[in-house]
C-alpha cells in the first residue's frame, strides 16, 4: 500500500513539474539570468524627509546647508526674499504637513523599495548594458497626481504623497476617482517608475491611425514594464485590480472575437478606438466588471506572443518595430476561449 501512494505522488509531482514548466516557458524571454549584471546599488535621496526638518524661521541658513545635497531641487539663489517666501509657505501649508506626516508614517524605512529598484534596474541593464543608474530622490509633490513619477536630467523623482493607499481621505476630498485610487498604493511605485524610463527610453509618438497600431503600441509599452519587472504580478504592471485582472483573464478571447467579428481592429474611428485604450472605471459595452484599456491589454498579449514566439528577434528589436500588422502575424496570437 505504501509502495503504491509513494508512486502515486511521485508521479503527480512529475506531473506538477511538467505543467508548471509548460505554463512558465512561454515567459521565459522576459524572465532572464540578471545575476552577472553589475549596477550601482540603488540609494533613494529622502528629500521628502529632509526638507521638512528645515526651520522656518532660519530658512535660509537651513535651506544652504540642505543644498550641496539636494542641487537638483535648491540650485538657486536662496537670498532670494520671493523664492524663500515660497518655500516657508509650502512647508507651512497645512495640506503638505498631512502629506508629509502620511508618507513619514508609511514610508520611514525604504529599504525594500531600493531593493526592487535595483532589481528592475538591473533588468535595465541586462537589456541596455553600460547605462547608468539615475539619481532618485523622494518628495511631496503635494497632490501633483497626474506626474507621480518624473524623469529629467537623468533624475527620477518619486512623489510619495501619492502613494499612501485607498483610505488616504485626502485623495477622496480632492475629487480623485476610485479607479485612479485603487493604483495610489506602494505596490504601484516601481511599476510607475518603470513606465517612466520606458517612455524615456522609446519617447511618446503617434502609434499610427488604427486600432491595431494603437494597441500594439500600448502593449509595447507594457512589455517594456513586463520585461523590467518579470516578477511582478501582471495586473500591477497595467493597474488592474484583482477582480479586474480575473475579468479580463476569462474574457480576452470573448473581447478577441468581438473586435474580429466587430471589424474594429483596422478602424480609425477615434470614439471607438477610445473606447478601448482610454481610461475609466470600466468598460460599459461588455460590463461593470470589465475594465478600460482592453485594447491595451490586448496588444501586450500580442507584442508578448510576438517576442517568445520569434527567438532570433531581440527585445529592442520589438521595441522599435513600426509594422503593427508584421507584429501581429508572427505572435500567431489566438486566445484560447
Amino acid at each position: 500500500m505504501m509502495n503504491r501512494t509513494m508512486r502515486f505522488f511521485g508521479l503527480y509531482f512529475i506531473f506538477c513539474i511538467v505543467i508548471f514548466s509548460g505554463c512558465g516557458h512561454g515567459k521565459k524571454r522576459l524572465n532572464p539570468d540578471i545575476s552577472n549584471v553589475k549596477i550601482e546599488q540603488v540609494k533613494i535621496h529622502r528629500y521628502d524627509l529632509d526638507l521638512f526638518t528645515v526651520n522656518p524661521d532660519q530658512l535660509q541658513t537651513n535651506l544652504e546647508a540642505l543644498k550641496p545635497a539636494y542641487l537638483f531641487f535648491l540650485d538657486t539663489d536662496l537670498s532670494d526674499p520671493a523664492k524663500l517666501a515660497e518655500m516657508k509657505a509650502y512647508l507651512e501649508s497645512p495640506r503638505n504637513q498631512e502629506f508629509h506626516a502620511a508618507v513619514v508614517n508609511q514610508y520611514k524605512q525604504i529599504t525594500s523599495l531600493e531593493k526592487d529598484l535595483s532589481q528592475a534596474l538591473k533588468h535595465y541593464g541586462y537589456y541596455y548594458p553600460g547605462f547608468k543608474v539615475p539619481r532618485i530622490y523622494t518628495y511631496i509633490s503635494g497632490g501633483d497626481y497626474d506626474y507621480p513619477v518624473q524623469f529629467a536630467d537623468s533624475v527620477l523623482l518619486i512623489g510619495l504623497d501619492n502613494y499612501l493607499g485607498k483610505d488616504f481621505k485626502p485623495y477622496v476630498a480632492d475629487g480623485l476617482p476610485a479607479y485612479r485610487i485603487s493604483r495610489m498604493s506602494s505596490a504601484h511605485v516601481v511599476p510607475d517608475c518603470m513606465r517612466v524610463l520606458g517612455m524615456i527610453t522609446y519617447p511618446v509618438r503617434f502609434p499610427g491611425n488604427t486600432m491595431l497600431e494603437q494597441m500594439i503600441d500600448a502593449g509595447k509599452r507594457l512589455l517594456f514594464v513586463d520585461a523590467m519587472i518579470p516578477q511582478t504580478e501582471d495586473r500591477l504592471k497595467i493597474g488592474y485590480s484583482k477582480e479586474q485582472y480575473d475579468w479580463v483573464v476569462n474574457h480576452e478571447a470573448h473581447v478577441w472575437t468581438a473586435i474580429i467579428e466587430n471589424r474594429i481592429l483596422y478602424t480609425t474611428d477615434g470614439k471607438l478606438i477610445r473606447s478601448f485604450m482610454a481610461d475609466g472605471p470600466f468598460m460599459a459595452e461588455f460590463s461593470k466588471d470589465a475594465p478600460t484599456r482592453l485594447g491595451a491589454w490586448l496588444g501586450w498579449q500580442i507584442v508578448r506572443k510576438y517576442y517568445e514566439n520569434q527567438p532570433k528577434i531581440t527585445f529592442q528589436e520589438v521595441m522599435t518595430e513600426l509594422d503593427a500588422q508584421k507584429i501581429l502575424t508572427m505572435s500567431g496570437y489566438k486566445p484560447q476561449k
